[in-house]
């Protein structure tokens, strides 16, 4: 399997991603986005020393001139790109998948993603082919230290936390280096701050369930009022309230929206193909404009451009701000929640109490289905789809297929770098969407290769 991605360069450290195709990569980088001035960073990850190396030759013996801001989040790289008039960047990181795994984030000029659609595939097909000679004078490779003036960027946009207790797990990954530089020692307490690329306490993926439950653990012993925990790179965040109780991501949304609308009434708000109706409704009734776009951090930084809007995000925890280049970080939602909780509890509200005019629909989360039949089954929903005497409301086509019902929607899309299908279905009540579900699934079935009951 091919480890060029639909959003980035990824895979198994030795097997499917090697020090060579970094050095490839590097060698041709520079050519095919015109770039003589390129910024690298990485995470702990175990690999990433010998990655770093592979690709940094491969840059400068491109020619170009490469500064090397050692480890940071992916987000700065993102943000020192842009705010520092980079050509290019590359972030050495596999975000939230397993210690194995390495990857490449590239962007180009203005932190644009280059994505499938918008330079991988060119970037694998000159990877394969002989490479291009070395340049006459190869570029030269320098450190620079950017984090103090990021952590500062941030703390500008962190309210006073006063009363506040927050429970923080790092997950050992990037925001480690960050997080108590900007939130401070009172009343927050730390977990598993340490980068360490083994990541020997949990997984890097605040999704996967066992990863949160040190987080929610502590949230519940030590009476705190929040608990947020970030991926490996901190590119992504996910939250539990004042009970410990999991916030699905996309809730998170409405948040960001009730701040940036509160400044720039009836701009437009980004959301994914996946989001809960409720985040939706609740950017309407606010003024904004809610716009369902592709999953994708390589489609949803275009789409942000286009419609200009000034706050997106993802039910993946990925979070896009307009003021942060039309980049997505972690760390400034953490910003913007906690200042808003701690308001809020000044007025003697809970995070459960904000989230409560959002969080009003029974939700199934996104169910994943093994298949090699994905466009199949997909086409097979479609039909039936189509057979009902009762037509959707809305139906979008452009990341899989959702339809919208009076009283239920559901969205099924194909995973871009798994054989899974991927199922997300929404109702008025818990009845309604246990009946709806068993439904699809009876539909999924004959192309499943592990059938449901």
């Amino acid at each position: 399997m091919s480890c060029f991605k639909a959003y980035d360069i990824r895979g198994v450290w030795g097997r499917d991603l090697t020090a060579e195709t970094a050095y490839c990569v590097g060698r041709c980088l520079p050519a095919l986005l015109g770039a003589t001035r390129v910024l690298v960073g990485r995470d702990a990850r175990l690999s990433s020393p010998a990655m770093f190396a592979a690709l940094t030759r491969g840059l400068t013996e491109a020619g170009a001139s490469v500064d090397d801001m050692g480890l940071c989040t992916t987000p700065a790289v993102y943000y020192c790109t842009a705010e520092y008039g980079y050509d290019a960047s590359v972030m050495i990181t596999a975000s939230h998948n397993a210690k194995e795994y390495n990857g490449l984030k590239i962007s180009r000029r203005g932190a644009l993603p280059v994505g499938e659609d918008s330079g991988l595939r060119e970037l694998e097909a000159v990877t394969q082919r002989p490479l291009p000679p070395a340049a006459a004078v190869p570029g030269e490779l320098r450190p620079v230290e950017y984090l103090d003036a990021y952590a500062a960027y941030h703390r500008a946009h962190l309210g006073p936390l006063e009363g506040l207790r927050v429970v923080v797990d790092c997950s050992n990954g990037m925001a480690g280096l960050l997080a108590r530089r900007i939130f401070g020692d009172a009343q927050v307490t730390y977990l598993y701050e340490n980068p360490d690329g083994s990541f020997p306490n949990h997984p890097p993926n605040p999704l996967l369930p066992e990863a949160a439950v040190p987080l929610q653990r502590a949230v519940r012993e030590q009476g705190a009022d929040i608990g947020v925990l970030f991926d490996g790179d901190a590119d992504r965040a996910a939250f539990t309230d004042g009970s410990g109780r999991f916030i699905r991501p996309d809730m998170l949304t409405g948040i960001l929206a009730e701040h940036y609308l509160e400044q720039e009434p009836g701009a437009p708000v980004l959301c994914d193909i996946r989001t809960s109706r409720g985040v939706t409704e609740h950017i309407a009734r606010l003024g904004g404009v809610p716009h369902l776009w592709k999953v994708g951090h390589a489609f949803a930084k275009v789409k942000l451009r286009e419609l200009k809007a000034i706050v997106g995000g993802e039910l993946a925890g990925h979070y896009y701000f307009r003021e942060f280049h039309h980049c997505d970080s972690a760390l400034l939602c953490a910003d913007i929640v906690l200042t808003r909780l701690a308001a809020a509890k000044r007025a003697g509200k809970t995070f459960a109490d904000l989230l409560a005019p959002i969080d009003v629909y029974a939700n199934s989360g996104e169910c994943n289905y093994v298949t090699e039949r994905k466009d199949e089954a997909i086409a097979a929903l479609r039909a039936w789809v189509e057979r009902q005497p009762a037509p959707p409301q809305r139906f979008l086509d452009f990341d899989g297929i959702r339809c919208d019902w009076p009283d239920w929607w559901f969205n099924l899309r194909k995973s871009n770098t798994e054989p899974y299908l991927r199922l997300i279905l929404e109702a008025r009540d818990a009845s309604l969407l246990a009946e709806k579900k068993a439904l699809l699934e009876r539909l999924l079935n004959p192309f499943l290769m592990e059938p449901t009951a």
